[in-house]
């Protein structure tokens, strides 16, 4: 065991309605990997803003290498010895490597920048994690797995005591995940503190020394790896009861509303499953597991490769949102400030935006049908804004999902696709939109859900459908589903053996 080189104390952190981290603690190690885990919103990516500087705790202490810190900034965190190697490398893609890797830090000769010493410099570092590459090379010409090899050297040059890695395998084939774990090795070996974040949990127990766990926003246990089992992991990740904040009623099984069979394309592969009227079928995995490009194949934004499908009963092969919208199936994006909503529009605006060919007349915009269309499904769902004149960007977060909601329903879908519906929500939003989907269900809607909340997939789900790294891995009736359960589908290798263990639709 290595000596104790950075600690988290009691660390606190809340935004508006939601308490990220309460009262979390951390101990890292010298020359060891420290694994992260817990399910999506347990507080990881929280914690790991609050101990780079990017957000300030609320409460807590944090001591790295005998003192205590309070960093600012991410700058500060970093020159002070902890690096992050984010999910979305932080790379400048047109720059050189070295260029890249100097990035602030550039060495002066006595006519500016002495590249020769940077490029040599850089040449020696990315020596030290045993790759060999011309720093003069534009980081856009790299692989992933080069590229987070430059991200190393960058936290080399700093000398950082901990470097943190977020999903640092996700989208690395399995030969470079090879590579990354050896240069781990040799960082460990190095004496270097390793924070390792990854939903992968077979490589958690290949790579990591010991591991934290987080649920809710709350330290769970420190355990060393070799003391764990999958079994016992995964409880520790899961092991919570849902509330009563899930209006769920069971509704009777009718035909299917869309039929989808051997679906394939660069994103998902050989997907089937039927989603029925008056159902909601929940889509759970872990980041990466393709439920976002499922949504969006279905909804025309990827081409189909392989695959047919049936939306309420004849042929459906979207060519794009439009052709899919007509044929009566929506989808609610899971970013509603990027893709679901233009912010500096007004409410009225974006949610007849989708629906413009139902309030036409005679080749304009019939103004009154628009005003009290948007004034109904402002009263249906209660959107609190002054006035459907109000710009969306003005209103809450909750506010705005409704808004997205009810452009989705004002195109009259058979079949509507929600991706991550209370994402950035409070908790008395939640309910909301929770009710509002029951009620789609009791009209005899198709609701496909996707959610990385476990416990929102649980609570409102009537089956649910198992996705990962672009497979389906199976499908659960809600009687069977379990957080340990859905878990261990996800982990299985074997694809066709965590299917006999679930329902079939």
């Amino acid at each position: 065991m290595g000596d104790i080189v950075l600690q988290l104390r009691d660390i606190s952190k809340s935004f508006p309605g939601v308490q990220a981290l309460d009262k979390v603690r951390l101990n890292v190690y010298e020359g060891e990997v420290m694994a992260l885990l817990g399910e999506n919103g347990a507080g990881k990516s929280t914690l790991i803003k609050v101990l780079s500087g990017v957000l300030q705790r609320d409460e807590g202490t944090i001591i790295f290498r005998d003192r205590p810190v309070a960093y600012q900034s991410a700058r500060q965190a970093q020159e002070d010895g902890i690096a992050v190697i984010h999910q979305e490398l932080n790379l400048i893609p047109k720059m050189k490597v070295y260029e890249n890797v100097f990035l602030g830090h550039e060495i002066r000769g006595k006519l500016g920048n002495d590249k020769n010493q940077m490029i040599a410099k850089t040449r020696e570092l990315l020596s030290r994690v045993g790759v060999q590459l011309d720093p003069k090379q534009t980081v856009e010409s790299l692989s992933i797995a080069q590229q987070q090899m430059v991200e190393i050297a960058k936290a080399l040059l700093l000398d950082a005591k901990v470097i943190i890695m977020d999903e640092p395998t996700d989208t690395l084939p399995d030969e470079e995940v090879a590579s990354l774990f050896n240069v781990i090795r040799e960082l460990k070996a190095a004496g270097k503190a390793i924070i390792y974040i990854s939903h992968r949990l077979q490589e958690v127990f290949e790579i990591a020394d010991r591991a934290s766990i987080l649920r809710d926003g709350r330290f769970i246990a420190e355990s060393m790896i070799s003391q764990l089992s999958m079994e016992k992991l995964i409880h520790m990740m899961v092991g919570r009861t849902l509330d009563q904040q899930f209006p769920y009623e069971p509704g009777e099984k009718q035909k299917p509303a869309l039929s989808v069979r051997h679906l394939s394309n660069a994103h998902v592969h050989d997907i089937s499953f039927d989603l029925h009227k008056g159902e909601v079928l929940g889509v759970a995995g872990l980041v990466g597991a393709g439920r976002t490009e499922l949504a969006q194949t279905l909804y025309g934004l990827h081409p189909w490769e392989r695959g047919e499908a049936t939306l309420l009963g004849e042929a459906f092969q979207p060519k794009n949102p439009h052709h899919a919208i007509s044929r009566g199936l929506y989808y609610m994006t899971e970013d509603r400030k990027r893709n679901g909503l233009i912010l500096t529009m007004d409410v009225k605006c974006n949610i007849t935006l989708s629906s413009l060919r139902a309030i036409l007349r005679r080749g304009a915009i019939d103004n009154k049908a628009e005003k009290t269309s948007v004034n109904e499904y402002v009263d249906l769902f209660n959107i609190k804004t002054p006035s459907i004149r109000q710009r969306v960007r003005n209103l809450s977060g909750g506010n705005q999902q409704k808004v997205v909601l009810s452009k989705a329903l004002m195109t009259q879908p058979e079949v509507l696709i929600l991706d991550e519906p209370t994402r950035g929500i409070d908790v008395g939003a939640k309910k909301e939109i929770y009710q509002l989907i029951s009620e789609l269900k009791s009209r005899g809607k198709a609701v496909l859900m996707i959610s990385s909340e476990m416990p929102e997939i649980l609570g409102m789900s009537d089956r649910i459908m198992v996705l990962h790294e672009g497979r389906k891995k199976g499908e659960l009736s809600r009687k069977e589903a379990t957080q340990e359960r859905i878990m261990k589908m996800i982990v299985s290798h074997n694809t066709r053996e965590s299917e006999t263990d679930g329902a079939k639709a």
